[in-house]
């Protein structure tokens, strides 16, 4: 044990003790040990949201989670305030967003709740633009909104502080018009791609300052629009899109070029939702144009390896067309 100090400590200053091991902080009166906690110990892993969609015949306004680090199926967490279909989510460790949106209209809502808890989501601001379908890319700080429609297909980047209720601010331009596209992000890079009109188009954002869209590459599985990604730090996972509606493809985030193939889906499908932990990329729900067909079940790859999806639970429902997110998302580090 060190000797005490022949001065008294200010209120704020910390120290090692060596007999328990133990970091503590000096309280004004007392040394006392530092108390610290983190989304795994809050949620027990890492916990992904899916939020709103449509579910025949109406949209629907409720919100499932589960923990990605397990299996399982999803349980009720909340509802948005409205009924929405085509929302976009992202995430910090706490605090979930969904931004814009269809309600019957083009929305430019954005609402918020807290990931470790339960229970409805709360106005949080507005987007630039009310549209649908924009994709989003986060750092631990600030998310991102990129693209959507309005119904018409708009190229507005705008981006929020994830901790602040507050109206959203112009990032900058996609390089073309694209709605219905993929994001996602490691702590440094936003990558947008494909999107409608079809393209197969991979673009990227430095998140932490504005700017215009530059080209990173191409999906390699060509054209394709209403897919969705998800990302750790280091890779992005592509899911696919109408018309190639099994094929995942991913991209190294911090390096430039094509994506390349990863495994496939257990079905064929568009218009679902997705979020990844460190480990794991999921993506839930769907629908399959061709059967008419629309998913309550939820797949998920090892994002690290290449193969096939592997099932990993159900939603509580049918649905597709709908916002997703995670504490543990590759913007996060």
């Amino acid at each position: 044990m060190e000797y005490p100090s022949l001065d008294k400590p200010k209120a704020g200053a910390t120290r090692f003790n060596t007999d328990s091991s133990q970091l503590e902080i000096y309280d004004g009166n007392q040394w006392t040990g530092i108390l610290a906690t983190s989304p795994d110990q809050q949620t027990g892993g890492t916990r992904g949201l899916f939020m709103g969609g449509y579910q025949a015949p109406a949209k629907r306004d409720f919100i499932e989670y589960v923990n990605i680090d397990s299996t399982g199926n999803a349980q009720d967490f909340g509802d948005l305030i409205a009924a929405n279909m085509d929302t976009s989510g992202l995430a910090s460790r706490t605090r979930a967003i969904a931004g814009g949106g269809n309600t019957g209209s083009s929305v430019d809502t954005i609402q918020a709740v807290t990931i470790s808890s339960t229970g409805d989501t709360v106005d949080y601001g507005n987007l630039t633009v009310a549209r649908r379908f924009a994709a989003p890319m986060n750092n631990s700080t600030r998310g991102v909104f990129a693209g959507g429609g309005t119904p018409t297909v708009q190229d507005t980047i705008d981006y929020t502080t994830i901790s602040t209720a507050q109206d959203a601010q112009d990032f900058g331009n996609l390089a073309a018009a694209v709605s219905s596209a993929a994001g996602c992000s490691s702590p440094t890079r936003g990558l947008h791609a494909g999107g409608d009109p079809g393209t197969n188009t991979i673009q990227y954002v430095t998140i932490a300052t504005l700017g215009n869209a530059a080209d990173f590459g191409d999906l390699s599985g060509g054209t394709r629009r209403g897919n969705s990604a998800c990302s750790n730090a280091v890779r992005g996972i592509w899911g696919s899109g109408i018309p190639n509606a099994s094929a995942v493809d991913y991209s190294t985030i911090a390096s430039l070029g094509n994506s390349l193939d990863f495994g496939d889906y257990t079905n064929t499908m568009w218009l679902y939702a997705s979020m990844a932990s460190p480990i794991r990329a999921l993506f839930g729900g769907g629908y399959n144009p061709s059967s008419n067909a629309t998913y309550a079940n939820i797949d998920y790859f090892k994002i690290a390896t290449q193969g096939n999806a592997i099932d990993f639970g159900d939603l509580t429902a049918v649905r597709r067309s709908f916002g997703a997110c995670s504490s543990g998302n590759g913007g996060l580090g």
